[in-house]
């Protein structure tokens, strides 16, 4: 939980939210991501560029779930749109720099289309139409030959702009670098709009909120939208960095797997989606560094049982995921030494959004 106090109402309304000072620790981060290439090896670079990517779908899911508390099982089928459409206009003609937002609004505008199930449904109910939904795409890309190439699969072309060619490493990680930090700003100004703050009231009580005026069926299908555009933006990155798509990459595991980014990351929070993405793509190197010492080699099912076992971990002891105990920490530091234990414990008393 970040506590901001503030003097002015028009910081509600700025573009930045907050003064320089406030973005320092930021700034050394962004520092940080810029020379990181300089010192990296390929693979690690490679990996950096991953996270970036994992970490624009999981903006998308942040404002599905953390935001509108709207569980989806189908995220995996909104990556395999914005993957394919972009692939297929690329083939067709159509410069990158034009196919990749022509991908990410055809894939919101598909969101919007398959999200009005969730005008009727909740919960568990509403998990299992999007996963549903999941299998229904993932069929059609196995059989929709003409655009996506079958079980076969489909090459990916180079990005070249000006004679230079973006698909390579080191370049690909500064164009992901550049939309990743764009999509988070982009998304932080919409959660702050009107809309940020009616999708916050349906995720409470959509009767409440229909109560005081919110219109819940829009504020649902405009959540779906913005959730499938950023995750079609990664879908595109996605199959630019693997060269070579098929149905095969876009399955259940995949949409469970950017569930677990969230839960773990840091539910409600845009943050967390970074420490999340971070997690889900370093956990698979950990543990084949463990198969490695292990005397029976390669074990299947550690991979599962290390996700579980530690999604069951946080939800016990930190249910707020890496960035709650990230606060914890800074909160600490930031207000030493008048701090005390359970100074900013969470009350009953409280509505659903003031703890976020």
């Amino acid at each position: 939980m970040r506590y901001v106090l503030r003097t002015s109402y028009r910081q509600d309304t700025r573009l930045f939210k907050e003064g320089l000072p406030q973005y320092g620790w930021y700034l050394v981060w962004l520092a940080l991501a810029l020379v990181a290439p300089l010192f990296l090896g390929v693979h690690l670079v490679s990996q950096l560029t991953f996270i970036l990517i994992f970490a624009i779908a999981g903006i998308g899911y942040q404002i599905l779930l953390g935001y509108t508390g709207l569980l989806s099982l189908g995220q995996a089928a909104f990556l395999a749109i914005g993957a394919y459409a972009c692939v297929f206009l690329e083939k067709q003609g159509l410069h990158f720099a034009l196919a990749l937002p022509a991908a990410a609004l055809l894939t919101g505008v598909v969101g919007a289309v398959l999200g009005l199930p969730a005008l009727r449904l909740k919960g568990l109910y509403l998990a299992m139409a999007t996963m549903a939904i999941g299998f229904i795409v993932e069929e059609v890309a196995a059989r929709w030959t003409f655009v996506t190439g079958g079980n076969s699969g489909a090459s990916v072309p180079r990005i070249e702009a000006f004679g230079y060619v973006l698909s390579r490493d080191v370049p690909f990680y500064f164009l992901c670098l550049a939309l990743c930090i764009a999509s988070l700003w982009f998304a932080a100004n919409i959660l702050r709009s009107p809309t940020g703050r009616a999708m916050a009231a349906v995720r409470d009580s959509d009767i409440a909120a229909q109560s005081i005026g919110v219109e819940v069926a829009q504020v649902k299908t405009k959540a779906f939208a913005l959730s499938a555009f950023f995750t079609g933006i990664a879908g595109a990155l996605m199959a630019h960095k693997l060269s070579f798509i098929s149905p095969e990459q876009f399955t259940l595991h995949l949409s469970i797997e950017l569930l677990l980014m969230i839960l773990i990351g840091g539910i409600g929070s845009l943050r967390g989606v970074v420490f999340g993405a971070a997690f889900l793509v370093a956990m698979p190197e950990l543990i084949a560094e463990i198969e490695r010492m292990l005397p029976g080699g390669s074990q299947p099912a550690l991979r599962p049982m290390a996700f579980g076992l530690l999604l069951v971990l946080v939800m016990l002891f930190e249910p707020r995921g890496i960035n709650g105990l990230v606060e914890k920490i800074t909160g600490y530091f930031r207000l030493m030494p008048l701090y005390r234990k359970g100074m900013f414990a969470r009350q009953r008393g409280f509505a659903k959004s003031e703890r976020w």
